[in-house]
């Protein structure tokens, strides 16, 4: 190697050393955003990630089949580990409250037809926000099954975006803040709950169980996002109002650590009386749910000034 090439590989490998130093200098400016403000709430400490990471857990449980149980009266769970996906039976067919991902409709499926219904009876299509998670697989299930559409007016434009593989997402009837949808002699209720979307829904219903009848509360996500609006704070204030106005005996939610199914589904196999029956339940999601809300505010506040 001659001198001019060894020059010239010299600068090469300086200029690597540079560069890497420069990298690693920029990777240690910017670390990972942090994950803040943190809330206390009944002695558990929460932060937007941990609740991010606990409503969705990983990858595969958002696609691994739950054990499909009854939960009370009429209403059945046939979602995944951390996706809430909800059958109402009744004598003139069934309702389906959210459909998740598009890929997760066949699981659904199993879990209807393992609790010993047929999946082709499921007459209507409920949603609880319009995020894809929650409502992509509603043109498969209509697709399979013929079901009627019916989704929240405010959530119509965030819905016709979500079309997996091309497809248009079917919408068959908008509805209306407390509009009623009856099927086979059971009414749910549509409350308009918006702030994590526009028409995020909050669906209630009335059962029956041993002779008496029981409120059911299937709450959307009312998680703030990390930049709070003043429109979307409105939304928000007037949508935590709303559901702690709500009759509660049994709280669900479209993931199910939003009402602890975990440790419930194992209070059922082992018998005793229906752990479903919850008032702190009722309570405890709207509670944190709000305090995180109001420390996002108060940072964003303290940022200004």
């Amino acid at each position: 190697m001659n001198k001019r090439s060894r020059l010239k590989r010299c600068a090469q490998l300086i200029g690597a050393a540079v560069l890497s130093s420069m990298m690693m200098r920029a990777q240690t400016a910017a670390p990972t955003a942090p994950d803040h403000p943190s809330i206390i709430i009944q002695g558990q400490t929460f932060t937007p990630r941990s609740i991010l990471a606990r409503n969705m857990g990983a990858p595969e449980d958002q696609t691994t089949q739950f054990p499909p149980h009854k939960i009370i009266g009429n209403l059945y769970y046939v979602g995944t580990k951390t996706l809430s996906s909800f059958l109402v039976v009744t004598p003139q067919g069934n309702i389906l409250i959210d459909s998740t991902y598009e890929r997760n409709v066949p699981t659904i499926q199993k879990s209807v037809e393992q609790l010993g219904f047929k999946f082709f009876d499921i007459k209507i299509l409920l949603g609880s926000h319009a995020h894809g998670d929650h409502q992509e697989g509603d043109a498969l299930v209509k697709q399979l099954t013929g079901a009627r559409v019916l989704a929240m007016a405010e959530d119509v434009p965030a819905l016709q975006d979500i079309k997996p593989g091309g497809k248009a997402h079917p919408i068959d009837k908008t509805l209306r803040d407390g509009e009623a949808v009856t099927l086979g002699g059971t009414t749910l209720i549509a409350h308009l709950t918006p702030g994590h979307t526009r028409g995020a829904t909050t669906w209630t219903m009335k059962v029956l169980e041993g002779g008496k009848s029981y409120n059911v509360v299937i709450n959307s996500s009312l998680r703030a996002p990390t930049v709070v609006t003043p429109a979307i704070a409105g939304e928000f204030r007037r949508s935590f109002k709303r559901v702690r106005s709500l009759p509660c005996d049994v709280q669900l939610g479209d993931h199910p650590a939003q009402y602890n199914l975990q440790e419930k589904y194992s209070k059922i196999r082992s018998g005793g009386p229906n752990p479903f029956f919850d008032a702190v339940s009722c309570k405890f999601e709207t509670d944190m749910e709000e305090a995180m809300f109001r420390a996002i505010l108060d940072e964003q506040k303290k940022a200004v000034r």
